[in-house]
């Protein structure tokens, strides 16, 4: 690498310059705002064709569809970077109500399409998906075809998709608020620092445990201060998720996720039968990193913690350079990607107060551009968590000339391309240790992902499961919430931890999403399914990086057992494929008790 020193803030100037004040993107949206306008009345005007021959009405429809598609995404990111930069941007604030405005009514015309499409007769939709203009198109019109038929009336749609503006979305704006607004006073060398909860959550991987412990405790009074106000945010945002579905006569609170995420309810379920039957060897890891800790149970704040005082801290350029070095071992296309995402400023990781907490990573359609959200504090966990983003952003990049109903893929296949870019990183990391003491530690580092995929993530999937169950009853206090949570963490840990986290569905932000329901499987998926890859690709070597593109390439037009069937010749719903994914984490366990004898 040339280059020695990278700047760690982001440039959006060059997608919109100016910022929430950005003379460009009012443009933009202008430009959007017409556009739509000009989709809604083709919509209007569409006909359901008849015959196969009046396919060029169809064509005309998914080309302005493919503008607007892109714009909407486009302007959705920017205001995304806009708000998690600083969360006391209030102009970011009016530009994401005028974009969800313009959401709603491009989700209306979307609804509308689709239930046209869903009114051509079978013999002749088979026959307009064989055209040369349609046929690379027919996942994902006949996924549209067949969720309009499990819809309600386009009026009704259209009330719900208004509605949503200032019902469910709102809620979910205003959990961001609150939090944004949240600080704790935590004291480093003799000083009081006000750190926003993003910046004190990070010092639970803090190396004295006195310093994890304080700010635990002063996240959990923060949380509690704020419970009732994230009480409502919850209870709202599922409350209007599951009247839609009672009115749509959806009697399953995961056919959503399921359907959004393109597998079955026997993928999910046998992934999770096969992580439990493996979780004893987990349970030992927790129990030797607990004595290594000189305790008799670890308590939650203490899973994160490094099992050594001298805490390595990588600074950002090393970061960069390692994760660079490592993604060209397997192929030099992620290489040269990361590599530029680093010299263009595509990743804002500066360690200041007034950001969002968090990280992640978020697509430009039309610029052909990706921009990385993160902290950077200089831990192994950065690093980490810096590669994984980069993951998102490669398959993005692969996906920029794919046809853009081609590209939504969902998030469980997302996951599987940020956790394999993750795992090389990680892997490589453990392999470079220059002594059994630093090995030892970077292998407790890729120990924990594994705990936090099958346990923690684990536990987010049951408590969200049983809160749904009673909020169908109605509304659920905030002290049933924090009983559920408990619940949920101890029978996902098999009880193996001392001090739980009862707050966790205030403070985990995927809780309170409205894109997606159940923000809590699909890493857990990607996790093991990216091992699956991984695995391929030590096999295969260098020689593996074009397969793998091809792969990416699909994840948005096929369901992921066709993907899996297709790429790698394994049937998802059967548990060989999970189990000899999970053999592979517990061969990292049993290596780390053997070291840690």
């Amino acid at each position: 690498m040339t280059k020695t020193s990278y700047d760690l803030t982001w440039d959006l100037d060059i997608i919109f310059e100016g910022g929430s004040d950005s003379e460009a993107f009012k443009q933009y949206l202008h430009t959007l705002n017409e556009n739509l306008n000009e989709l809604s009345s083709k919509v209007d005007n569409f006909r359901s064709p008849k015959t196969a021959q009046e396919v060029e009405p169809l064509v005309d429809v998914i080309k302005h569809l493919e503008t607007v598609t892109k714009q909407m995404r486009e302007s959705g990111a920017f205001i995304s970077c806009l708000s998690a930069q600083n969360v006391d941007d209030k102009k970011a604030g009016l530009l994401r109500a005028q974009v969800s405005q313009l959401g709603a009514r491009f989700s209306t015309s979307m609804t509308q399409m689709d239930q046209k499409l869903a009114e051509v007769q079978e013999d002749v939709w088979e026959e307009l998906l064989t055209s040369s203009q349609l046929n690379s198109l027919e996942y994902v019109l006949n996924e549209k075809r067949k969720r309009a038929n499990e819809n309600l009336p386009l009026e009704q749609e259209a009330i719900i998709n208004d509605l949503s503006i200032d019902g469910y979305h709102a809620w979910g704006q205003m959990y961001n608020t609150i939090v944004g607004k949240m600080s704790v006073e935590v004291e480093e060398n003799g000083e009081t620092h006000n750190l926003s909860v993003g910046q004190a959550s990070n010092k639970l991987s803090a190396a004295d445990r006195n310093v994890r412990q304080t700010v635990f405790h002063k996240l959990q009074n923060a949380w509690t201060d704020q419970q009732d106000l994230f009480g409502e945010t919850i209870n709202h945002l599922s409350g209007f998720r599951l009247q839609t579905y009672k009115h749509r006569g959806w009697d399953h609170v995961l056919k959503e996720p399921l359907d959004i995420n393109r597998m079955s309810e026997k993928t999910l379920d046998t992934m999770w039968s096969s992580i439990t039957k493996y979780k004893g060897t987990f349970v030992k890891y927790l129990e030797r990193k607990a004595h290594l800790l000189g305790l008799e149970k670890l308590n939650w704040y203490d899973v994160g913690a490094p099992i050594t005082n001298d805490e390595k801290t990588v600074t950002y350029d090393e970061g960069a350079k390692f994760i660079v070095d490592q993604f060209n071992q397997f192929g030099p296309k992620m290489a040269s990607f990361a590599e530029m995402a680093f010299e263009k400023r595509w990743i804002e990781a500066e360690d200041r107060s007034g950001k969002r907490p968090g990280g992640f990573c978020t697509s430009f359609p039309d610029s052909k551009q990706t921009r990385i959200f993160m902290t950077y504090s200089g831990t192994a966990s950065n690093v980490a968590t810096l590669a994984h983003e980069l993951g998102h952003a490669f398959h993005q990049h692969v996906m920029d000339d794919v046809h853009p109903l081609n590209q939504r893929y969902a998030m469980n296949v997302a996951e599987t391309a940020s956790t394999f870019a993750e795992m090389i990183v990680a892997d490589a990391a453990v392999k470079n240790a220059e002594t059994d003491q630093e090995r030892l530690s970077l292998l407790e580092d890729k120990v924990n992902r594994s705990v936090a995929f099958f346990m923690n993530i684990h536990a987010r999937f049951l408590f969200e499961t049983r809160f749904y169950d009673e909020r169908k009853e109605g509304l659920v206090s905030v002290e049933r919430l924090n009983t559920l949570m408990e619940e949920a963490q101890k029978e996902a840990f098999c009880d193996a931890l001392g001090e739980y986290d009862p707050h966790m569905w205030a403070s985990k932000l995927h809780f309170h999403i409205t894109g997606v329901p159940f923000y809590n499987f699909p890493y857990t998926f990607g996790y093991l399914f990216s091992l699956g890859i991984y695995a391929k690709a030590l096999e295969e070597g260098s020689d593996f990086e074009e397969k793998y593109i091809d792969l990416l390439k699909d994840t948005g037009s096929m369901r992921v057992e066709d993907l899996a069937k297709k790429h790698l010749n394994v049937d998802l719903e059967q548990p060989e494929f999970w189990e000899n994914a999970i053999k592979l984490c517990v061969a990292d366990v049993e290596e780390f008790l053997r070291l840690s004898e």
